[in-house]
């Protein structure tokens, strides 16, 4: 442009400056410099002053331009620390904080580093385990990643959740097999990775596979002959240590890494115990949670025992002092209607007064059985005896209702966990329910088998045609479906068997009859 061949399209400025053309186009300028070396042949007095003056002038423009790129460099480096340092000081995801400090040592953007492995400590344990690492095993995998990451020109944070979101699970797949080999007893002082830990201070190995420090089994995992330790201190605790390497590149690792690494370790360090601190206190929160949970369910359920208690011992004392006399009705009752030809008028009569005072006497046995079953006493008990003992008790009344029973037992069954008194008790009332069948087919079906670590109990009325609805409603206390005592019997047995934590299941078939499942225990454990 002009007659200057060195400037160029953009700096027609410098036509007009004079001293501006000739500070940045004529002192590197061919034509000048040769200028200048003839007049230093010329012998001119002030051939040596004007050489000195351009020399003068190169190097300090030389040293201003470096100056200017190192200040470049350092406000990037002070942007980048500073984005880390934001996200290290909000975060107390333990995930979070490793997914950025790894970035950041491997992130272009970031250290620049090949590969990156975290260590943390186990203080439990008593050793340092490998938890975490990032970066390409090889060079394909290299240069697929760094054209991804130059294509979308994220920042760190993005980088971070990107990697966190995508690639933590796949990374820690990917280098499993040498983290898993990565356990170094933390008493082990003389090891390499301790002696780094202890020093607090950057540790740089070259030609790790002839080190004398360095375990040649410990250079061998990581496959690589120079590579940096790390040490991550906090307050002076041990919490882990980064093994990064430029294992691709094959870069030299240089002072100024060292120095870089080592300011970052520190933030880095206290934002990984910060957050498994925090993840122990959600620990400890969340027990505490669940023990104020307990606790004031056992409250409740004091409260709740104390005025079942109180009930338990006035419908007992109740039921004592009605049943003497209601015995002695009964029995005289009886003893009448045994003399008492079938002819005479007064025996329909008697025949009302004793069924009455039986199931008077009904009544009765449930109330005191609901007093007994506040204060339930379990033992291991043969499930086949059990149900053979409630079928017996129970065939004169089924026999008298026209039922027909049968029990199917599996063989091999566990003793179960129960209070024998009350599950029998309960048996007899499914048996002998108040509700009369209605259904040609009147059977009930008694089975018993194991499902995983309990035992069923199925019985199946197939004379009964309930709807679910009407199921649910026999099982609330003293339902309005028949006379005195209809609505009590199922829903006391329901009771009875929450109350030990025995699931029980009233379903209507899907055609006909009536199915009860009663579960039982076979551990101790598992009564609530």
């Amino acid at each position: 442009m002009g007659d200057c061949p060195n400037i160029h399209e953009g700096d027609e400025d410098l036509l007009a400056s004079r001293r501006r053309r000739i500070l940045e186009k004529c002192s590197d300028c061919e034509k000048f410099r040769r200028d200048l070396g003839r007049f230093n042949d010329s012998g001119h007095p002030l051939a040596s002053v004007l050489d000195l003056v351009h020399g003068e002038y190169q190097r300090q423009r030389n040293q201003i331009h470096s100056l200017v790129s190192f200040l470049d460099n350092k406000t990037i480096e002070i942007r980048f620390m500073h984005e880390l340092g934001v996200v290290l000081q909000s975060s107390v995801d333990l995930e979070e904080v490793l997914s950025v400090a790894l970035t950041a040592i491997t992130a272009g953007k970031g250290f620049g580093m090949n590969r990156a492995f975290l260590l943390l400590a186990d203080r439990e344990a008593g050793l340092l385990k490998g938890y975490l690492a990032i970066g390409p095993r090889n060079l394909e995998e290299a240069s697929q990643t760094w054209n991804e990451i130059l294509s979308n020109d994220m920042d760190l944070k993005t980088l971070a959740q990107n990697f966190r979101l995508n690639k933590l699970s796949t990374e820690r797949a990917k280098f499993h097999d040498i983290l898993e080999q990565l356990k170094v007893p933390l008493s082990h002082h003389e090891h390499i990775a301790i002696k780094a830990l202890d020093s607090k201070h950057p540790l740089l190995i070259e030609d790790a596979f002839h080190h004398p420090d360095v375990d040649p089994n410990f250079a061998a995992q990581l496959g690589v002959d120079t590579f940096l330790l790390m040490p991550l201190i906090s307050r002076n605790r041990r919490v882990g240590l980064i093994i990064a390497d430029n294992c691709i590149t094959h870069r030299s690792i240089t002072d100024e890494d060292m120095h870089s690494l080592e300011t970052f370790s520190f933030p880095v360090a206290f934002a990984i115990e910060r957050a498994s601190l925090y993840d122990k206190l959600q620990i400890e929160l969340s027990r505490a949670t669940e023990a104020g949970k307990k606790l004031k369910e056992q409250q409740e359920l004091i409260v709740r025992m104390e005025s079942m208690a109180l009930v338990g011992r006035i419908t007992s004392s109740i039921a004592h002092s009605v049943r003497n006399p209601l015995m002695i009705i009964g029995g005289f009752a009886r003893s009448i209607l045994k003399n008492t030809p079938s002819s005479d008028p007064k025996r329909d009569f008697i025949e009302s007064i004793v069924s009455e005072t039986q199931q008077l006497e009904g009544v009765l046995d449930e109330i005191l059985n609901y007093s007994d079953s506040l204060y339930p006493t379990r033992d291991f008990w043969d499930v086949t005896q059990l149900i053979e003992t409630a079928l017996r008790d129970t065939a004169d009344v089924l026999m008298m209702r026209g039922y027909a029973s049968g029990y199917s037992p599996e063989h091999d069954l566990p003793a179960v966990y129960i209070d024998f008194k009350q599950i029998s008790y309960c048996l007899r009332t499914v048996l002998q329910s108040d509700i009369d069948g209605m259904g040609d087919d009147r059977t009930i079906a008694v089975s018993s088998y194991r499902n995983g670590e309990s035992v069923v109990i199925r019985i199946e009325d197939r004379s009964r045609t309930l709807s679910q609805a009407e199921l649910d409603h026999i099982l609330v206390p003293f339902s309005e479906t028949r006379d005195l005592g209809a609505g009590l019997g199922l829903a006391l047995c329901k009771t009875i068997l929450e109350k030990q934590g025995i699931p029980f299941e009233a379903r209507a078939g899907t055609e006909a009859g009536v199915i009860y499942t009663i579960t039982l225990p076979t551990h101790k454990e598992e009564q609530q």
